[in-house]
């Protein structure tokens, strides 16, 4: 499975977190916290604070992978699960 982010998101350099938010990719709360962890890099300009595509597409193609290898795992955990009870 290949997500093209690339063309999922508008075609600007910066996203405020509202944009963020509004595009539904990650809300607000969320996107706070991950910047406050250090999980999406920023871009303050006074004081707002602005990513940029290539970091949003950057944290999404991790999370995706992350996402899907969970759910790898759980498969093949939830198979093994079902050989051993039969």
């Amino acid at each position: 499975m290949h997500t093209k982010f690339e063309e999922l998101i508008p075609q600007k350099v910066l996203f405020s977190i509202k944009e963020i938010s509004d595009l539904g990719i990650i809300k607000s709360d969320m996107c706070k916290k991950l910047i406050y962890n250090r999980k999406i890099e920023i871009v303050k300009l006074g004081n707002k604070n602005f990513v940029s595509k290539t970091e949003l597409i950057r944290y999404l193609e991790t999370e995706l992978i992350r996402y899907l290898e969970t759910r790898t795992i759980l498969v093949i955990n939830s198979g093994e699960n079902q050989k051993l009870s039969a």
